[in-house]
């Protein structure tokens, strides 16, 4: 009898946690902070939402901190019965799904991020110079796109291997197979965000560099909302990587892998580096840095239609400087 089939029938006090979902009993105390601190990013981030009409960004948040809080709820109520199946579904299937939207949001930033840059260059030089190899929208659109694999793929995943139920022990490999490969796209799509980002990032240093004194980094560029919050969507990229590539090793060994089943690593690597992002993307929010107007309405084109001067001037206006 398999171990799945086992824990359908098993209690704590009729059977050891060799058959139970996982073979620990999830920390109370981690798991309930967690479920805390993102319920307070969820409370923050609908606040801030609200408040800076960055609305795109607060779905794409909003979702993804939800998921988490349902995924520890589930961890909670393994702690009282580590051989509930329906709790185990809902842990691990909110939880593997949840980044996915979180990198939505830092998707939606980095575009807003190359139309700030693409603006002020195109604007000093008198035309419609771009940085970025690609038009600022179509980041979004390439890498959410790559989200809806993923997201498909895993909640496919999740939905075979709850169809499998606690006996069909090849139908619910399967499902965890197919999660793996949505875990696998989300690593290999994060890392093409990555180094077009970086990429890009080479290339605004480059065009300063060696060009007019009017490229130099500006105040507004130096100041502490500004770097901030790109050293933010920085540090919330990384973690997400590094807890995406631990989700696709903890999972292909399966569930009885000696991976799966350390908690510490699982609540370093997933628990931390998920709260370490979101901290990251409530600490500066969007609406800090960009004023309403062009969160909510950015040039088409992928240029802010103003001119250097006038640029400068507004930008400072909207962030306080």
């Amino acid at each position: 009898m398999s171990i799945i089939t086992r824990a359908f029938e098993c209690t704590l006090k009729t059977c050891t946690l060799d058959y139970a979902m996982i073979h620990y009993i999830p920390t109370l105390a981690g798991n309930a902070l967690f479920l805390a601190l993102f319920s307070i990013a969820m409370v923050l981030h609908l606040v801030l939402g609200v408040w800076y009409r960055t609305y795109s960004y607060l779905i794409a948040l909003g979702c993804g901190l939800l998921l988490e809080i349902i995924g520890y709820a589930g961890r909670i109520n393994l702690h009282y019965d580590p051989f509930s199946f329906n709790a185990f579904l809902q842990y691990l299937i909110c939880l593997t799904i949840a980044p996915a939207f979180i990198c939505a949001g830092i998707y939606f930033c980095f575009s807003r991020v190359v139309i700030e840059y693409n603006g002020r260059i195109g604007a000093s030089r008198g035309g419609r110079t771009s940085l970025s190899r690609l038009q600022p929208r179509t980041y979004s659109k390439i890498f959410i796109s790559c989200d809806v694999v993923c997201l498909i793929l895993q909640s496919a995943g999740g939905a075979i291997t709850s169809t499998a139920g606690t006996s069909n022990t090849s139908l619910s490999d399967l499902g965890i197979n197919i999660m793996i490969a949505g875990l696998a796209c989300q690593v290999v799509s994060l890392a093409g965000f990555v180094g077009l980002a970086v990429d890009f990032a080479i290339r605004v240093r480059r065009q300063q560099a060696r060009g007019p004194a009017s490229l130099l980094p500006t105040k507004w560029e130096t100041g502490w909302k500004w770097t901030g919050f790109l050293a933010c969507l920085v540090v919330a990229t990384i973690t997400i990587f590094i807890r995406s590539c631990f989700r696709v090793a903890e999972l292909k060994g399966g569930f009885t892998s000696e991976l799966a089943n350390d908690q510490v690593t699982f609540m370093i690597l997933e628990g931390t580096m998920m709260i370490i992002a979101c901290g990251a993307l409530t600490t500066i929010h969007p609406g800090l840095v960009f004023p309403r107007e062009r969160w909510s309405a950015p040039d088409q084109s992928g240029l802010t239609r103003v001119s250097s001067q006038s640029s400068q001037i507004e930008m400072r206006q909207g962030l306080g400087i």
